[in-house]
């Protein structure tokens, strides 16, 4: 369900009218066409009166679970939609649930700042918050006892901050609720819009990115790194996780608790990190891959696959680093030549 904290909500509205505000009409009627829709959200969390999307097979399973009410599916996957939801058939489905996206959630309600959101009320601030200059709050903004927030920084309408974390200068915070003792280093960015596209490479047209980041207790995020909100769901930083300076966390992306991710790493999309994985300098991932809890990622490795607990990765494609060492030692020798006799 998107966070109304952060994005109006035009709703709510009968499905058979939606359909014709984006230019779909007919494609439902009777009983269909009257369902409410108060919201949208991810197959698995959606219900009786959300809509949801499942454009590709890869949806298969989280489309026989769903408890959405209605579903915009591909032609391909419209015999799976599980009785008691309405499944929508469309051509192109990820437009037609952008066009939703874009009547519910009006663009222009995205904003850092979403001015005009009187109905959030005043920020609130516990005792013993210090706020350092030409620092920008939005409305509804909360922030607990003890925090620190440095200059220059500006933290977007519906944010909460929670107890003796440290904001330090020329942050910004947008879309997102951080746990307690929190440090976010100077620059750091969080709740930028995720990077979602489609027709790539002709209209290139945004996805919207509705969605928040979570950040759970204890977290540190370096100098001049970036996290994404989520474009639908959640972007989520785990309790104890430490970011060094200058990394990307792409949107949709969930990093276990006591992580540890070094300089220069780059994370696609919805990649998920398990408990305290460790990851070196300019690590990268493809997105929507897994690496398992415990596991290592030495620097500039590429994962581009899922990985099980424990591994040990190296290399570009990532691979376990035994297979890396091992091919390095054959190269080295073919390099050599054969020098016998």
């Amino acid at each position: 369900m998107v966070d109304t904290r952060f994005h109006r909500f035009a709703g709510p509205v009968a499905l058979g009218a939606l359909l014709e505000q984006i230019g779909l009409p007919g494609l439902v009627d009777g009983s269909e066409a009257e369902l409410i829709i108060s919201g949208v959200a991810e197959l698995d969390l959606a219900g009786p009166n959300d809509l949801a999307l499942a454009a590709h097979t890869s949806y298969i399973e989280e489309l026989r679970r769903t408890n959405a009410g209605a579903v915009f599916v591909s032609g391909a996957l419209r015999d799976v939609v599980p009785a008691g939801t309405v499944g929508v058939a469309v051509d192109k489905a990820h437009n037609a649930f952008a066009d939703v996206l874009d009547f519910l959630y009006p663009s222009s309600t995205r904003s850092i700042i979403a001015a005009g959101r009187d109905d959030l009320g005043a920020p609130i601030f516990e005792r013993d918050v210090t706020i350092g200059s030409n620092v920008v709050i939005g409305a509804g903004v909360e922030i607990g006892r003890g925090t620190i927030i440095g200059a220059n920084t500006v933290i977007g309408a519906g944010v909460t901050i929670g107890r003796n974390c440290t904001i330090a200068a020329n942050c910004t915070i947008d879309c997102a609720h951080i746990g307690n003792d929190v440090v976010l280093h100077s620059g750091a960015r969080i709740g930028t819009e995720g990077f979602g596209w489609l027709d790539f490479g002709s209209s290139n047209r945004k996805i919207p990115q509705l969605g928040r980041v979570i950040i759970q207790d204890r977290v540190e995020v370096g100098a001049n790194s970036t996290i994404d909100r989520g474009a639908l769901g959640d972007t989520v930083i785990g309790d104890g996780t430490k970011i060094d300076n200058l990394v990307q966390i792409g949107h949709n992306c969930r990093i276990g608790r006591n992580c540890l991710i070094a300089a220069m790493s780059g994370l696609s999309g919805s990649t998920i990190v398990e408990d305290g994985v460790l990851m070196g300098g300019g690590v990268g991932t493809s997105g929507h891959v897994t690496i398992g809890a415990g596991s290592v990622v030495h620097g500039r490795a590429a994962v581009t696959k899922n990985w099980p607990a424990g591994s040990k990765l190296a290399g570009a494609p990532a691979q376990d680093i035994r297979d890396f060492w091992r091919e390095i030692a054959v190269m080295r020798k073919l390099s050599k030549g054969d020098k016998r006799g």
